[in-house]
């Protein structure tokens, strides 16, 4: 038979029929060398039954072997490859002829994470436990399915393809996830405890893990409670996972779903290099699938960041707001496309009424920590202030210890600022530093309220700390990226100024 030149993928495996190796998301998955020609000819076949003569002829050629051989090497295959999407495993047999490799539809070009919530086992004597453990689940699986990053596998499928008893690397290969999220509910009396593990499929190691107790006179908001807790603290642990995975591939397999996670981390920090590089992977992930709502919208938020600060070229506010158009046009139901459409228009277009998608947007996923920190962004800048700041604690109350949580307590420093409220401001702007020390506005804000609260030395001190960090700052600078700033004196401009910060 003809050996192929090169690779092929097939859902999230890519096989070099040169090397005969065989990689799962750029890892490499380990099959012998009689399963490797198996495993290129069933692919070279291209969905088409292939004999078990051929077969055989491939993997041992000019050799006479038993049949029994080539059955033990297909069932090695089949358990290197798990479960393909929508059958059972990925090759079939065709009774008293061969096998064959069912052509697949192309994965998505986004290979976002697949996430198994587990059925919840009820660890009570008591029985009715059940219907809430079970309620819990569903719940959860809802409310994970808002965030349009994440795929989520439901009970079904959980039912059909893992049963109870299997550990979690084997759980996690046959469903074809990356995670699980798996837990437990025991009852005591009125007490309730719920126990919940996030577990990384490749390695079954344990990413995140917590505890929950409440009182069961009110089982439905106590669950409710349970569900928004979950999902906002294990959605951040999964990007912080899906980053590291992402640094351990080879950047020539990066898909666009690795290239967005790549470049996230990128986007957050006042770094021109580091937007210029964001920019980078974004358009290349959108190259890849320009249809992904997602992608789209943070590509939109890298340019708007380089736009606001490093030198307000407008290329790059318009190639934000046709990005931001684009994933608006892909997917309007997406909260975090809404959120930060919402924002960019409001910025950049200067329209208040966007306001409205932010508000949408809260609605369809109250989970969402960017959805929080987008939208009490948005209202800070319409003027609604308290909203604004209670927008940002709920991100705070969602996810605490979460590696950004210094975006949402520098929103409450500016709400406090903005409230003329400088003691809390100050609090709270020392709260960010502690958190993320090279935030620059933070020690721009803590200048500005020590500056108020008559600690003029200060607030020189934390101005020089902002200039450190990015020389350039101005006040120009500082009321670009704030409309109302801009607009209006500010409390805080004026005490930089005082302070010492430049105008340009």
């Amino acid at each position: 038979m003809h050996l192929a030149m090169g690779s092929k993928s097939f859902g999230h495996f890519s096989f070099d029929y040169e090397l005969g190796a065989l990689t799962c998301d750029g890892a490499p998955v380990s099959i012998g060398r009689a399963a490797a020609a198996l495993l290129a000819a069933l692919l070279e076949a291209n969905g088409a039954v292939v004999g078990k003569n051929a077969l055989m002829e491939a993997a041992w050629p000019g050799t006479v072997v038993e049949e029994a051989n080539l059955t033990v090497q297909i069932a090695a295959l089949r358990k290197a490859l798990g479960p393909s999407p929508g059958v059972i495993e990925w090759i079939q047999t065709v009774p008293r002829v061969g096998y064959r490799l069912p052509r697949p539809s192309p994965a998505p070009a986004t290979g976002r994470p697949v996430i198994a919530v587990l059925p919840f086992a009820n660890l009570s004597a008591d029985p009715e436990q059940a219907y809430f453990a079970r309620g819990l689940t569903e719940d959860l699986i809802t409310a994970l399915s808002r965030f349009k990053t994440l795929a989520v596998t439901g009970l079904g499928s959980t039912a059909d393809l893992a049963p109870e008893g299997l550990d979690a690397r084997e759980t996690a290969r046959r469903l074809g996830v990356r995670y699980l999220l798996q837990g437990s509910v025991r009852r005591s009396d009125a007490r309730i405890r719920v126990g919940a593990q996030l577990v990384e499929g490749a390695t079954g190691s344990h990413i995140w893990a917590d505890r929950f107790e409440g009182e069961g006179r009110d089982i439905f908001d106590f669950q409710d409670a349970i569900t928004d807790s979950v999902t906002g603290l294990i959605e951040p642990r999964i990007l912080k996972a899906e980053i590291e995975r992402a640094r351990r591939k080879r950047p020539e397999s990066f898909d666009a779903w690795d290239l967005y996670v790549e470049a996230l981390p990128l986007i957050y920090p006042h770094d021109p290099a580091g937007h210029d590089q964001a920019i980078s992977l974004m358009e290349r992930a959108i190259e890849l699938d320009p249809t992904y709502a997602p992608g789209l919208i943070i590509g939109a938020w890298a340019y708007e960041k380089r736009y606001t600060f490093n030198g307000s070229n407008p290329a790059d506010s318009q190639r934000a707001l046709e990005l931001t158009d684009g994933a608006m046009a892909s997917d309007p139901g997406d909260a975090m496309v809404l959120a930060l459409a919402g924002w960019f228009n409001i910025l950049l277009r200067r329209d208040l009424t966007a306001i409205a998608f932010c508000e949408r947007a809260v609605e369809l996923n109250p989970n969402n920590l960017l959805v929080l920190n987008f939208a009490g962004l948005a209202q800070g800048h319409a003027g609604d202030v308290e909203l604004s700041i209670k927008l940002y604690q709920r991100a705070l109350e969602l996810s605490p210890g979460a590696p950004d949580n210094y975006v949402s307590e520098l929103g409450i420093t500016i709400g406090h600022i903005n409230a003329d409220r400088f003691a809390e401001a100050l609090v709270w702007a020392d709260r960010t530093i502690a958190t993320y020390e090279g935030c620059t506005f933070a020690h721009l804000f803590r200048s500005a309220a020590c500056m108020r609260l008559g600690r003029a030395d200060d607030a020189r001190k934390a101005l020089a700390r902002a200039r450190e960090i990015t020389p350039d700052i101005s006040i120009r600078e500082l009321t670009r990226s704030c409309m109302r700033s801009a607009e209006k004196k500010c409390a805080y401009v004026q005490a930089l100024r005082e302070a010492g910060l430049k105008e340009k």
